[in-house]
C-alpha cells in the first residue's frame, strides 16, 4: 500500500500564504504523477493541480496563475505553495499519487487523508 501524508494545512487570512506538504512511502515502483484536490462542504472533491514525473504541471482555471505544484523525486514530496487565498479557497485539501505498489500489476491512485485550509479574517 501507497502512504500518503499531508502536513500544512490551518488558518490564514485573506490574501496570505501558505505551503502544503505530501510525502509518498511504501514499496513504491513508480510514481507517475502527484497532485492535490480539494472539497468544500457540499461540493464534489476537484482538482486544484498535479505534477507529471517528467515534470509537467496542470491547474484548474481557478488557481488562476497563484498556486504552484511542485515536486521533489527523490523525496517522494509534492507540494502545493498557495498565495493569494481567497474565502472560496477554503476546503480539505487532499494529496494524491497515481502510482505502482509493489504488488500492483499497474499504477492505481492512492490518496491521503486530506489537512484543512481555512481562509478567513
Amino acid at each position: 500500500q501507497v502512504q500518503l501524508v499531508e502536513s500544512g494545512g490551518g488558518l490564514v487570512q485573506p490574501g496570505g500564504s501558505l505551503r502544503l506538504s505530501c510525502a509518498a512511502s511504501g514499496s513504491i515502483i513508480r510514481i507517475s504523477t502527484m497532485g492535490w484536490y480539494r472539497q468544500a462542504p457540499g461540493k464534489q472533491r476537484e482538482l486544484v493541480g498535479f505534477v507529471t514525473s517528467g515534470g509537467s504541471t496542470s491547474y484548474a482555471d481557478y488557481v488562476e496563475g497563484r498556486f504552484t505544484v511542485s515536486r521533489d523525486g527523490a523525496k517522494n514530496t509534492v507540494y502545493l505553495q498557495m498565495n493569494s487565498v481567497r474565502p472560496e479557497d477554503t476546503a480539505v485539501y487532499y494529496c494524491n499519487a497515481f502510482a505502482r505498489y509493489y504488488t500492483d500489476s499497474r499504477p492505481k491512485d492512492y490518496w491521503g487523508a486530506g489537512t484543512l485550509v481555512t481562509v478567513s479574517a
